[in-house]
């Protein structure tokens, strides 16, 4: 996995991508406009004429390839015929669900960028408090799992024995590790990764969300739960979707795992020893959100969402919570 930037995502312009939503689903818009707050990719919302709302996401150029894509769509078509939680992409006037906008940057040069149209589905955020709400959540994954096990997703992202070792060199390789912190890095990767590949080694492996946590669950009261923003649907093991929705580490939430653990029995079992492997794909995830960081660097927004990324104090931190975690997995937590 390289850490190279990705091309700049700055001259896409907002008036742009709304006609280019309205031509490409044939829409007539009655002029009500918003963007959503949004840094890997970027989100409109509008109304057409006839009241209904909509909501455009325009995909960050060369992170996905075309058939990652249409794999995001098809896991989505799926949940929804199976009537699970989820809101689907609609497709456009020429039958396909991904479209492709050519734009041209201060330079000449030409940028594709991939989009698709949702309808909008609002809901306030999910806070679980009672032994309810985890079940619910619980319940949820394994709904979600349960067709996501159906087929597979080959041209996603998979969470594999050796994309730790990918993550951690594309960012020594980039050169972003502060100097004074390279040190440190190398021993907490050194430490963790051993645990991390022999635990994703022992795991079968799914269609997973990629992103399950609690900001990602919308709550529509009495339509129940709604589970929004695919974009990080990936290959890996089915307990990556549950630590995710813990608010601590596995061991200072008990309680919590064991009702998520509970609710998702109800559609599906987890596989033996995916408890155990949690905070190894905690590790993992923490590189994996550095090296996504460092390919996002020259994006113009990137240093309004990370104005301290990169520097020396913030290395020290990171360093210091990648040594915890990998003390941790290497002790067996």
């Amino acid at each position: 996995m390289s850490a190279s930037v990705l091309p700049p995502f700055d001259a896409l312009d907002p008036n742009l991508a709304v006609e280019a939503a309205a031509e490409a689903w044939g829409l007539t818009l009655d002029g009500t406009f918003e963007t959503f707050p949004s840094y890997v990719n970027r989100v409109f919302g509008f109304r057409d004429e006839e009241g209904r709302h909509w909501v455009a996401k325009f995909y960050r150029p060369g992170r996905w390839s075309a058939d990652a894509i249409a794999e995001e769509h098809a896991f989505l078509a799926e949940l929804a015929a199976e009537d699970a939680p989820v809101v689907a992409p609609v497709p456009g006037l020429d039958g396909s669900t991904l479209q492709l906008l050519e734009i041209e940057d201060e330079s000449g040069s030409v940028l594709e960028v991939p989009f698709a149209l949702w309808p909008k589905k609002s809901g306030r955020g999910f806070d679980a408090e009672s032994e309810s709400d985890w079940l619910r959540l619980g319940a949820l994954a394994g709904r979600v799992h349960s067709v996501g096990a159906r087929r597979t997703a080959p041209a996603r992202r998979r969470l594999a024995p050796g994309l730790l070792r990918a993550d951690a060199e594309a960012l020594l390789g980039a050169g972003v590790v502060h100097p004074d912190c390279r040190g440190e890095f190398v021993e907490a990767f050194e430490l963790a990764e051993g645990r991390v590949d022999a635990a994703l080694e022992a795991l079968p492996v799914q269609r997973i969300h990629g992103d399950f946590h609690r900001g990602n669950i919308l709550d529509r009261g009495p339509e129940g739960l709604l589970l929004v923003d695919f974009d990080d649907t990936a290959t890996g093991p089915a307990v990556q979707d549950l630590w995710l929705l813990l608010p601590d580490h596995a061991a200072a939430c008990r309680r919590e795992l064991a009702l998520v653990l509970e609710g998702y029995a109800e559609f599906r079992e987890l596989p033996a020893g995916s408890v155990a492997a949690i905070e190894s794909l905690r590790f993992l995830r923490m590189v994996s959100y550095l090296a996504w960081q460092a390919r996002q660097r020259a994006d113009a927004a990137f240093p309004r969402h990370f104005p301290d990324w990169g520097g020396r104090a913030f290395w020290l931190r990171e360093c210091a919570d990648l040594l915890d975690q990998a003390r941790l997995v290497a002790d067996g937590a």
